[in-house]
C-alpha cells in the first residue's frame, strides 16, 4: 500500500464558520442567477428576528495578517507588507474575526462600519462574508462592502448568502500605502429573508487554465502563511476563496501531466485579486463578460480583453489564472509553466458531511480497496466532503486496521476511514453507500 502512514495522535481540527461582511455603512448585494450549472430558485423562508452583534477586534490571532489594534482601532501593522503572489503597492492587512453561532437560520447580513480614512490616501477596508452550512461546508467570502477608495464600487444593501447558515464570520482587509487607516469598530444584523437561492451543480466547477510557478521561498501569502521550500499550496486571483492560514476550508484539485493534487488556496494571484473566473457571470466580482472559467489574464493575454491589462493596469505578461507552489508545480509533472486542470472543490454540490483528513500522499481509489487505479492524491492535511461509506479491503496503517471506505463525490472515488480525522472507525452520520 503506498498511502502513507500518520503520527500515533491526531490532531482534531477546529471548524471555523463564517459569513458576512461589510465596510463603510455601505454593503454589497451579490447578485445571484443561473448559469453553467448552476441555478437560481426562488425560497420562502420564514422571517426571523434580526440578530445583532459586534465581533471583537481587540483579538489579533494567527489567523490575521499584518494587522494590531491599538488606540481603540484596528491597523495595518507594517505598510511595506503585501501578499506574495499579488503584487500590490500598498500595506495589506486582514483580521479574520471570531464566528457567530446564530439562534435561528439566517441568509442576509448588514454591516456598519466606522473607519477614520484620510480622504486623498488611497486606503481602503472591504469586508468579506461567509457562513457554514448544516453539512459543515463553508459559502465563498462574499464582499459585503467597503470604506474608502472602493467604496463607490461596493453597492448598498446587506450581503446575501447563497442559502441560509445558522454559524456567519466576517474577515476585514486592508490596504493603507501611508499607516494612516483605522477601522474603530464593525456592527453586524443578520436576518432571515425570501430571496434567489443559488444552488451548486452537481459536480464541482472545472477549468483547463495556465499554471505559473509561485516561488518566493521565505515571502508571505495573504492568509499570512511563510512560504516554505518544496511547499503545497495554490494562489488564485480572489480573495472569495482564500482558506486561513493552515487550513483547507478551500482547495483546489490540479490534474498536470504527470498526476493530480488536492492542495489548499493559501494565497491571492497571479495578476488579479478580484477575478473569481469559476463564478458565472451574475456573482461573479470582476469581468462579468467573460465566459466562466476564463481568467482576466488569459482573456488579456491572448486577445487584448482590457487593453492587454489585469484589473490594476499593468500589462499581462502570461495568460496565468493559478499560481503552484514549489512542491505542487513539481508534484503534478511540470518543469515549466504550463496548462493544467483545475477543479475548484468547494463549488459543487455538498451533499453529504465535511470531515478533515490527515496524513500525506494519501491515494484515492476508484474502488475501496489499494489494487483499484488511483484517482487523486492528497497532498496533505485537507477537508473533503464524504457522501456514503462502504465495508472494503481490510488495511493497517500505523497499528490500525479498519476495512471501511469513505466514497468522496468531489473525486468520484474512496480514500480509507483510517485517514479521516475522527475517532471513530465507521465514520458518525455518514450513510452506507
Amino acid at each position: 500500500m503506498n498511502d502513507r502512514a500518520r503520527s500515533p495522535y491526531r490532531r482534531r481540527a477546529a471548524a471555523a464558520l463564517s459569513l458576512l461582511a461589510c465596510a463603510g455603512v455601505a454593503v454589497a448585494t451579490p447578485s445571484a442567477g443561473a448559469a453553467d450549472g448552476q441555478k437560481s430558485t426562488r425560497v420562502d423562508n420564514a422571517p426571523t428576528t434580526p440578530a445583532t452583534w459586534s465581533p471583537d477586534l481587540t483579538r489579533v490571532t494567527s489567523d490575521d495578517v499584518n494587522v494590531r489594534y491599538a488606540k481603540g482601532a484596528l491597523s495595518v501593522r507594517d505598510t511595506a507588507f503585501r501578499p506574495a503572489s499579488a503584487e500590490t503597492g500598498r500595506g495589506y492587512g486582514a483580521q479574520v474575526l471570531a464566528p457567530e453561532t446564530l439562534d435561528a437560520p439566517v441568509n442576509r447580513v448588514g454591516a456598519e462600519l466606522v473607519t477614520d480614512l484620510p480622504g486623498d490616501s488611497g486606503a481602503e477596508v472591504v469586508v468579506d462574508v461567509r457562513g457554514r452550512t448544516a453539512q459543515g461546508a463553508w459559502t465563498e467570502w462574499v464582499p459585503a462592502g467597503a470604506s474608502g477608495a472602493a467604496e463607490s464600487a461596493a453597492g448598498q444593501g446587506a450581503a446575501v448568502l447563497p442559502r441560509a447558515v445558522t454559524t456567519v464570520q466576517a474577515r476585514i482587509t486592508l490596504w493603507d500605502a501611508e499607516g494612516e487607516a483605522r477601522v474603530r469598530s464593525l456592527r453586524l444584523t443578520a436576518e432571515n429573508v425570501a430571496a434567489p437561492r443559488i444552488e451548486a451543480g452537481a459536480t464541482a466547477f472545472t477549468a483547463r487554465v495556465f499554471a505559473t510557478r509561485e516561488g518566493l521561498v521565505g515571502g508571505t501569502t495573504a492568509n499570512g502563511h511563510v512560504i516554505r521550500p518544496n511547499d503545497h499550496f495554490v494562489a488564485l486571483p480572489s480573495r472569495r476563496g482564500l482558506s486561513p492560514n493552515g487550513s483547507s476550508q478551500y482547495s483546489v484539485q490540479v490534474c498536470g501531466p504527470a498526476r493530480c493534487e488536492t492542495a489548499p488556496v493559501w494565497d491571492v494571484g497571479p495578476w488579479n485579486t478580484k477575478d473569481d473566473y469559476w463564478n458565472p457571470s451574475p456573482t461573479r466580482e470582476m469581468f462579468k463578460d467573460l465566459a466562466q472559467g476564463m481568467p482576466e489574464a488569459q482573456a488579456a493575454y491572448q486577445s487584448g480583453y482590457n487593453g492587454g491589462k489585469d484589473g490594476s493596469g499593468r500589462t499581462v505578461l502570461n495568460p496565468a489564472g493559478i499560481d503552484l507552489a514549489d512542491g505542487t508545480f513539481y508534484n503534478v509533472g511540470l518543469n515549466d509553466n504550463g496548462w493544467v486542470t483545475v477543479t475548484y472543490l468547494w463549488t459543487g454540490d455538498q451533499t453529504g458531511k465535511s470531515f478533515p483528513t490527515w496524513g500525506t500522499d494519501v491515494r484515492i481509489r476508484q474502488q475501496a480497496t489499494t489494487a483499484s487505479p488511483e484517482v487523486a492524491r492528497l497532498a496533505g492535511p485537507t477537508t473533503v466532503n464524504v457522501k456514503c461509506q462502504v465495508h472494503g479491503q481490510r488495511i493497517t496503517v500505523d497499528g490500525i486496521t479498519n476495512d471501511g471506505w469513505a466514497y468522496l463525490p468531489s473525486y468520484g472515488g474512496y480514500i480509507s476511514n483510517i485517514f479521516i480525522d475522527v475517532v471513530e472507525s465507521w465514520l458518525p452520520g455518514v450513510p452506507n453507500c
